[in-house]
């Protein structure tokens, strides 16, 4: 994943090699606290141009996502984004979510092309490491061959990591792709939009139990929205 696939590189609202070094040797100091986590999970982001007009919401729903992670404690979670045409970037595993709830909210949109190969590839790599539970990815366009996609989204559901897709806009290529990349990974795709806000943040918070827990974590709270990812996962309302 670029140059900071292994370490911790993530960029905030930088434009000179010197702040993005300042940026790696702080997202370093964030790190997992009180033991080892029960579940681990990569939330990636398109950062390009396109979602600029409704960033500010994205952010705000997946800061609730970190609030719920927050407040279990078990779960590390790493933030990773692309953007322009050729950065792509990732933070450490943390639990401490409310500093990666602030490093997020500092990300500023840059125009380029969809890099979700690299976010694939890195999470085919941290997997290898130690186990990822699943990958949330939340983006609204594709503008590479889903066909060089597709064995890297197969690899991921052979080892049991599921992507959820949260796809922004009715771009009609991106949705196929972003089903077959929910399909072969078996996880779920969802509609990601402003009318559908309160229930988005509610999925985010049971992607977040299933990382944790698996899908018996989610039978066992049976709350609507688990009810719903469960659904979707199984194939029912794709």
């Amino acid at each position: 994943m670029g140059k900071d696939s292994t370490g911790s590189g993530k960029s905030l609202d930088i434009s000179g090699s010197h702040e993005i070094d300042d940026f790696v040797r702080l997202a370093r100091t964030v790190a997992a606290t009180k033991g080892p986590a029960s579940g681990r999970l990569i939330l990636a982001l398109d950062a390009t141009m396109s979602r600029q007009p409704t960033w500010d919401l994205a952010c705000h729903l997946q800061g609730e996502m970190f609030d719920a992670v927050g407040k279990a404690g078990s779960l590390a979670v790493q933030l990773a984004y692309f953007r322009g045409f050729a950065e792509c970037r990732s933070s450490a595993f943390v639990r401490d979510t409310a500093t990666l709830k602030d490093l997020m909210t500092r990300i500023d949109c840059r125009a380029g092309n969809t890099q979700i190969k690299k976010i694939l590839s890195h999470t085919l790599k941290e997997t290898a490491r130690q186990k990822v539970d699943a990958l949330v990815y939340i983006g609204d366009a594709f503008e590479e061959e889903i066909s060089a996609l597709a064995e890297q989204a197969g690899k991921l559901g052979l080892h049991g990591v599921p992507v959820f897709v949260f796809q922004e806009g009715r771009d009609a290529r991106a949705e196929s792709a972003f089903r077959e990349i929910a399909r072969l990974s078996k996880g779920a795709w969802f509609r990601f939009d402003r009318a559908a806000a309160a229930t988005l943040a509610k999925l985010l918070a049971s992607v977040a139990v299933f990382a944790t827990g698996g899908v018996r974590a989610l039978e066992a709270r049976n709350l609507p929205e688990d009810r719903l990812l469960i659904e979707h996962m199984r194939g029912g309302a794709r």
